[in-house]
């Protein structure tokens, strides 16, 4: 049986020797660009080659993440980097981006290519495409259950997040971040709206709830289940916390080191009182052991607090001005970070005090204490401790990995020493000087071992030796010493060096399409929700009509022009023939576009030619460009495609900022009972700070997958001139909750600006 491997985050160099000390069987990182976390500290190509080097010393893999979109006029600098990373030995590249997939795996054929989880990566039909595109690995959505990933019958390395952050939205699919703020999570500059408050609203009622922060999952653990996964048939087990401390890395990748080892030892593993502590103080929003195994609403989210909790230390006993007065449960130590539940506010204890007003490093359960008021606060209540820092220097003195070794020594008068050593898989190999008979006290075996042996600081231990020698021998110790560190330094550049897959770059010619006639026709075709929606669409004779409803589609397909919208989500694939399909997902693009019309929705997130040109190479009709183009990107685009009739942009409509597969509904309204408010009348929506409204739709049909909707309609008709000068001759409107007259007036509007 393959043993399973350990996969780390690493946001910085410190964090990487905390994974690789730690037992660490693989890493994950990303370069200044193209990664999902753009605020980690990240590597530059220098450390990423300092990283490679030090991961492979250890026999531990190296990962990198270009799992962001990448626009246009990113592409050759991308295509640079993947080149900079293959020539330099990275294990494999991390991809999003089904073009950039394509390109590589015909330029770089060597090098090993996973799928990202921003890929949405989550029905069967999916892996059937990834294995034919040559992809190794597939990082699974965080939203399958164990049953479901082990229902996968595949030949990919299928890889599994164990623990961390969860995101609240799949994977690939938000896009609140950027539309709000123009932080797209696509690119990796999440602004994290999802840790921040809001209210739910019935109508125009606010819904009293226990909780303000409605949209914040849990920390995800899989400790107490852990031998299940174990079980399964995952290769791979990631830990998030790209952006986490160092301290953090080192803790969990330790703890779930332990954990398989004892797996695979046949021993029980019980997570220690201490342990679970220093789990909570490093980082807890509280635990979930999440959609992995099938947890729902209140065991999923924790909508009081949205930050990190460390554990409770105490309470406050009385504010001044200038001291705050507490009461230890825990110990406390000078330079931990506190934080007071009842205003939200933390700080760090610069300055602890005892009741005598004197100055103390460190205080006891029981203790009364005095910190310095330094944050204004004015009300009594918990206190947390969310920075241990005794527990940070501990952790910071990381241990030694050693690379177990075996020695070869032979010693034959008259002929010369001759010494080597293996790791396994790299051998090397010295020739001392002749041996001569010993003239006074000869080299005993037991000296020769204790010299070869002795690698101090190296990165070796002497597993075992053979000694093959006369009796009655001299060998100057000095030699042996000096052979010593020789094999070691060899031995040290081999395993440096080691080359995952040989460098080769293949010439790729580029494939010209064939371009069609344009006319100056334009295309208004329309997403409706219903089917007052779909008659105003039908009066007002417009190009193409997309329904979200089977039943609706069934009843007015025999109108060419009306199409059916697929799940977001989909596990299962009806044999649809000769069908209008407009698809959200790869693996219904897979299923589907061999014998159906197929138009590419925009969550595919296309924001690039070579992406487009391999969708339309597979047969796509119609390619709906992704919403966070801008108009120049779309440009760039168009520039690179000869085929712009099968350009489709979003013009109008409200579109969904967020795909949960978790029922807020069913959590604050029916408080986890059996769901019906899927089939009640009422709108609800998520109100912000800022008193924005977002709708919220919650399909019982969908086993209640959440869609939650923008604030507003995006309107660009201005720019609709300018996009008809590029040739693009598709343009969609999505109607949320308009009614006829108002869909009259909006179709009337772009056909007014057409016609200009």
């Amino acid at each position: 049986m393959k043993k399973k491997e350990l996969l780390s985050p690493v946001g910085n160099y410190e964090a990487l020797l905390q994974a690789v000390s730690n037992g660490a069987d693989a890493v994950y990182l990303s370069g200044k660009k193209f990664g999902a976390r753009a605020f980690a500290e990240n590597f530059t190509n220098d450390k990423i080659i300092e990283a490679i080097k030090y991961c492979h010393l250890y026999g531990v893999k190296i990962y990198i993440t270009i799992n962001t979109i990448i626009y246009e006029s990113e592409i050759n600098e991308c295509l640079d980097y993947i080149r900079f990373l293959h020539q330099n030995n990275v294990d494999a590249i991390i991809l999003q981006d089904l073009g950039l997939i394509k390109i590589v795996r015909e330029k770089f054929p060597n090098l090993e290519i996973h799928a990202s989880t921003q890929m949405h990566n989550h029905n069967q039909e999916q892996l059937k495409m990834y294995e034919k595109m040559g992809i190794k690995r597939v990082i699974l959505a965080r939203e399958l259950t164990l049953k479901e990933v082990n229902s996968f019958s595949t030949k990919l390395e299928l890889e599994v997040f164990i623990h961390g952050a969860l995101c609240i939205s799949y994977s690939g699919c938000c896009l609140f971040s950027s539309l709000l703020l123009n932080r797209s999570g696509n690119r990796g500059s999440c602004a994290g709206l999802c840790r921040l408050p809001y209210e739910l609203m019935e109508n125009k009622t606010l819904v009293k709830v226990r909780g303000k922060y409605l949209l914040s999952p849990k920390e995800f653990s899989t400790i107490e289940e852990f031998k299940e996964i174990m079980d399964s048939n995952i290769t791979s087990l990631k830990i998030e916390g790209r952006m986490k401390s160092p301290y953090y890395v080192g803790f969990i990748t330790k703890l779930y080191r332990t954990i398989i080892d004892n797996y695979y030892e046949g021993t029980e593993f019980k997570l220690s009182s201490d342990d679970l502590t220093k789990l909570k103080v490093l980082f807890n929003r509280g635990f979930t052991n999440g959609h992995l195994f099938e947890a729902k609403n209140s065991s999923l989210m924790n909508i009081e607090y949205s930050n990190h909790q460390g554990i409770k230390i105490g309470r406050v006993l009385e504010v001044t001005k200038d001291k705050i007065k507490i009461k230890l449960d825990k110990k406390l130590n000078q330079e931990d970070g506190i934080r007071f539940v009842s205003e939200e506010k933390g700080m760090i204890v610069n300055f602890l005090y005892n009741t005598k007003g004197l100055l103390i490093n460190k205080a006891h359960t029981n203790q009364v204490v005095y910190v310095d008021n330094k944050i204004g606060l004015k009300t009594k209540g918990d206190i947390l401790k969310t920075i241990d820092k005794k527990l940070e220097k501990n952790i910071s003195l990381l241990p030694q990995r050693k690379i177990k070794i075996t020695c070869a020594l032979i010693a034959k008068k008259g002929k010369r020493l001759c010494i080597a050593f293996s790791d396994g898989e790299n051998k090397v190999l010295k020739n001392g000087s002749v041996v001569e008979k010993a003239k006074n006290v000869p080299i005993t075996e037991n000296i020769i071992k204790e010299k070869i042996s002795a690698l101090g600081n190296t990165p070796f231990v002497l597993e075992n030796i053979e000694i093959i020698n006369d009796a009655d021998i001299f060998i100057n110790v000095s030699e042996l010493k000096k052979i010593r560190r020789e094999l070691v330094e060899e031995l040290i550049l081999k395993r440096e060096n080691q080359i995952p897959h040989p460098f080769l770059e293949k010439k790729i010619l580029k494939k010209e399409i064939e371009e069609t006639k344009q006319n100056n026709k334009i295309n208004i075709n329309c997403l409706i929700r219903n089917e007052e929606q779909l008659k105003a669409c039908l009066d007002q004779k417009v190009d193409f009509i997309y329904v979200t409803n089977n039943n609706l589609y069934q009843k007015y397909k025999k109108n060419q022009n009306v199409y059916l919208r697929l799940e977001r989500v989909k596990n299962n694939f009806p044999d649809y023939n000769k069908e209008n399909l407009l698809i959200c997902e790869i693996g219904s693009l897979y299923k589907y576009v061999p014998s159906n019309n197929i138009v590419i929705d925009y969550y595919f997130n296309v924001v690039n030619s070579y992406h487009f040109n391999f969708l339309e190479r597979m047969g796509a009709k119609r390619i709906t460009l992704s919403i966070e183009n801008s108009f120049e990107n779309i440009k760039q685009i168009v520039n690179n495609i000869k085929n712009k009739s099968k350009i489709e942009i979003f013009l109008y409509g409200r579109p969904e900022v967020m795909l949960l597969k978790y029922c807020p509904l069913n959590m604050l309204v029916n408080k986890d009972e059996t769901c019906k408010i899927c089939l009640n009348n009422n709108k609800y929506y998520f109100k912000d700070r800022n008193q924005k409204l977002y709708p919220i739709i919650n399909n019982i049909e969908e086993n209640h997958l959440t869609h939650l909707f923008y604030y507003k309609n995006i309107d660009n008709f201005n720019s609709l001139k300018e996009y008809q000068k590029l040739g693009i001759k598709n343009f969609r409107l999505e109607f949320f909750d308009e009614s006829p007259e108002e869909i009259k007036k909006i179709i009337c509007k772009i056909k007014s600006v057409k016609n200009e």
